[in-house]
C-alpha cells in the first residue's frame, strides 16, 4: 500500500522577453510525472542532465513550486501547502542534497547541524539529544569527536555521511537522495550506499534515488523510472529495465554502463554503436512531432513504456 501517490506531476518554468517582459514560452522541467511509494522500497529516477530528475524531486518535497498535478501524503494533498516545521510531511519525508558542502552551514559545528531536524520535530532533553546525535553518528560509522568539528574538517564521503546522519535523524518514512554519491570515489561510494541500505534496513525507510548511474542504480533500486525531457520514458522493476528494456532511449543507457572485463571491450563497443545507430534511425518512432516524449502505455502488470497508440496495437 503506497503512502504517497505522485499524480500528473508538472513544473513549468516561464520564459520572459520582449519589451513588457511577457512569458512568452516555458521550459518544461517536468511535464506530467506519476509515481507511487510504498512503505521500505528504494526508487530509483535515472535520466541524463537536465531530464529533470532533481526537479521531479524537489517539487515533492516542497523546494520547487508545482505548476499542476498532486502530492498525496497519507491521502491528504500536500501539493503548494505551506508546511509548518511541525507538520508530519516536513517530518516524514526529507532529502540528501547532491552537494554535501553546501548543504551544511560552514558556521555551525556539527553538533549543531544535526541538532536542527530534532529540535524542530523531537521534545528530547539535551542530554537524551547529545545521546540521541552519538546513535547517528555511530550508524554512519562516525566517532562522537565528529560533534564538536566543522564540515570544512570533513572529506567529501564524511560529509555525505553527516547529510545522511541529519536526514535520519527524526526517523522520516521517506529520504530523497540526490545524486548522493556523485561527486565520491568508488570506495567511498561503497561505503556510503551500504550505510543507507544499512539504515534502511534498521528503520524501515523508503528511498527516492536519483541518479545518471545505471550501475548504482541497479544496486540499490527496486522499482526504476527512466526519465527524458521532463516524462518518463520507461518503468518497471529492476529486471524489467535490465532485462527486458523497450524504449530506445533506456537500451542506450544500459549499453554506456562501463564494465571492467578487458576480454568483453570489443564486444560492447559493437554493441554501443549498434544501439547509438538504432537510436539514430528510429527515434523518431519514439518521440512526437514536436520532439515529446509518448505517454506511458502499461505492457505487463510492473512494466510501463513511453509509445504511441498505434505501436501499443502493434504489439
Amino acid at each position: 500500500m503506497s503512502f504517497i501517490q505522485i499524480k500528473d506531476l508538472h513544473v513549468h518554468y516561464p520564459i520572459r522577453g520582449g519589451f513588457f517582459n511577457t512569458v512568452v514560452d516555458h521550459v518544461y522541467a517536468v511535464d506530467g510525472v506519476s509515481m507511487e511509494f510504498e512503505k521500505g522500497k528504494t526508487y530509483g529516477l535515472v535520466g541524463e542532465s537536465g531530464s529533470g530528475k532533481s526537479t521531479t524531486g524537489k517539487a515533492i518535497i516542497g523546494l520547487e513550486k508545482i505548476t499542476s498535478g498532486q502530492v498525496i501524503y497519507e491521502g491528504e494533498d500536500v501539493t503548494n501547502k505551506r508546511r509548518t516545521r511541525n507538520s508530519a510531511f516536513t517530518r516524514d519525508i526529507q532529502m540528501i542534497f547532491q552537494d554535501s558542502t553546501s548543504a551544511m552551514n560552514p558556521r555551525k559545528r556539527v553538533q549543531d547541524v544535526l541538532a536542527e531536524p530534532i529540535r524542530n520535530f523531537m521534545n528530547l532533553s539535551p542530554t537524551e539529544e547529545k545521546r540521541h546525535m552519538i546513535e547517528l553518528l555511530e550508524i554512519v560509522g562516525m566517532s562522537e569527536e565528529a560533534l564538536l568539528k566543522y564540515p570544512h574538517e570533513f572529506s567529501g564521503g564524511q560529509k555525505q555521511r553527516l547529510g545522511i546522519a541529519r536526514a535520519v535523524a527524526c526517523k522520516p518514512k521517506m529520504i530523497i537522495a540526490d545524486e548522493p554519491v556523485s561527486a565520491l570515489d568508488l570506495s567511498v561510494q561503497a561505503q556510503v550506499l551500504n550505510f543507507m541500505k544499512d539504515i534502511q534496513t534498521e528503520y524501515g525507510l523508503s528511498y527516492l534515488f536519483i541518479s545518471h548511474d545505471l550501475g548504482v542504480v541497479r544496486h540499490m533500486c527496486d522499482h526504476i523510472s527512466i526519465m527524458y525531457k521532463g516524462r518518463f520514458v520507461e518503468q518497471g522493476t529492476k529486471e524489467d529495465i535490465y532485462k527486458h528494456s523497450k524504449h530506445v532511449y533506456t537500451n542506450r543507457l544500459l549499453s554506456a554502463i562501463p564494465t571492467i572485463e578487458p576480454e568483453t571491450r570489443f564486444e560492447r563497443k559493437m554493441e554501443r554503436r549498434a544501439v547509438e545507430q538504432a537510436y539514430r534511425e528510429n527515434a523518431q518512432k519514439y518521440y512526437d512531432a514536436d520532439g515529446k516524449v509518448y505517454p506511458l502505455q502499461v505492457i505487463s502488470a510492473t512494466h510501463k513504456v513511453a509509445m504511441s497508440a498505434a505501436e501499443k496495437e502493434a504489439q
